[in-house]
């Protein structure tokens, strides 16, 4: 499958099983490139060495799939939108979309998800052209980030 203009950014998410998890995703569904922003770890340690809890999950997607590195979200969005992308936030918010009501333009589009227990911050979300939510039936308020990613990802890039 041919990658798509289609990114991701993971923004300060804590486990390295949902990184792996999500790198597999991206892998699945044809993501050019991950980026990583705030205290989300890396395939790759600080001094080198491959994180065990990424490779564990990812499956070797950590290879497949380019990622880089951002040291200020605020400012990758600003630039990314300065040069013609859209931002797509998959979080609950008041002002969310039902994600299976999300269309798909042409041109490149960021898939962005934040945080497991606080989500994305407000200055995130501020910056995204549309937040997409994932309707809860159950008890439960959310799904596991790297499960809403999967869901949402497929459903809106139709896979």
């Amino acid at each position: 499958m041919k990658k798509a203009s289609i990114f991701l950014l993971l923004h300060d998410i804590r486990s390295a099983h949902n990184v792996g998890a999500m790198f597999r995703t991206a892998d699945a569904a044809g993501v050019a490139k991950v980026f990583l922003s705030g205290t989300t770890p890396a395939p790759v340690d600080r001094f080198g060495r491959p994180v065990k809890e990424i490779i564990k999950t990812a499956l070797g997607a950590e290879k497949s799939v380019t990622w880089e590195q951002v040291a200020n979200a605020a400012k990758f969005l600003g630039d990314f939108k300065k040069d013609g992308g859209r931002i797509v936030a998959i979080e609950q918010d008041k002002k969310a979309l039902d994600y299976k009501k999300i269309t798909l333009l042409k041109g490149p589009t960021l898939f962005i998800v934040g945080n497991e227990v606080a989500g994305l911050p407000r200055r995130i979300l501020q910056q995204c052209d549309v937040v997409a939510e994932i309707p809860m039936r159950g008890s439960k308020e959310s799904l596991n980030v790297s499960v809403a990613l999967g869901v949402a990802l497929f459903r809106i890039l139709n896979i």
